[in-house]
């Protein structure tokens, strides 16, 4: 997919009704909007539901943006306040200062979400794209049990790229929480990948 056109070009093309622009944003961010979305209600349905409310926000509130962060940021959040409203509503409670897990950190160097860039050790090769792309399910699975505060510290971070400051600040927790959540979200995703892979090897 192209990439998308600066802020300035996608904001007068939103206003002026441009269906093609909105469509190209719903392809591009839904997918990751969805999963932060997922992080704080308690159904894939609920996450769908704000998936559309933040939608309809976007193109209600397109008069309010005023530039002030960036296009991408101010629809994230629209989207992390939607979905709060409606965790709130669902009367969840899952505890946003907690932090929870065991798993050890991993070098942020080594991993990315949906890729390695430095592959474990002893993984198998011969499987070629079947094996990918069975990891890559693997990691959705995988990603779909984080606890809910770490699932949104890793989408945010790896597979959207806001830098750590940038997610310290959608989310409200300290740079020191969203270091610890954000290497215990890398540790079980690679844990559960490489356990798939030794699980493999054993088989072969």
């Amino acid at each position: 997919m192209a990439s998308l056109p600066a802020d300035t070009e996608i904001v007068a093309a939103l206003r002026a009704g441009d269906e093609v622009m909105f469509a190209a944003l719903v392809d591009a961010w839904s997918r990751n909007l969805l999963w932060l979305a997922r992080s704080y209600v308690s159904t894939d349905a609920s996450a769908q539901e704000v998936l559309q409310d933040t939608w309809l926000g976007v193109l209600r509130g397109l008069d309010g943006f005023q530039g002030r962060s960036s296009f991408k940021t101010w629809v994230h959040r629209i989207l992390i306040n939607t979905a709060k409203r409606r965790g709130v509503r669902e009367s969840r409670t899952v505890p946003w200062s907690s932090i929870d897990g065991g798993e050890p950190a991993v070098d942020p160097g080594r991993f990315r979400l949906g890729h390695w860039r430095e592959p474990p050790a002893a993984w198998p090769s011969a499987e070629g794209e079947a094996l990918v792309r069975e990891a890559g399910e693997q990691l959705a699975r995988a990603l779909a049990t984080l606890p809910p505060r770490q699932r949104a510290v890793i989408v945010l971070r790896d597979a959207e790229g806001y830098s750590a400051d940038e997610v310290c600040e959608l989310l409200g927790i300290t740079a020191v929480n969203q270091r610890v959540l954000l290497h215990r979200a890398r540790a079980a995703l690679r844990n559960r990948v490489e356990r798939y892979f030794l699980t493999m090897a054993g088989r072969t």
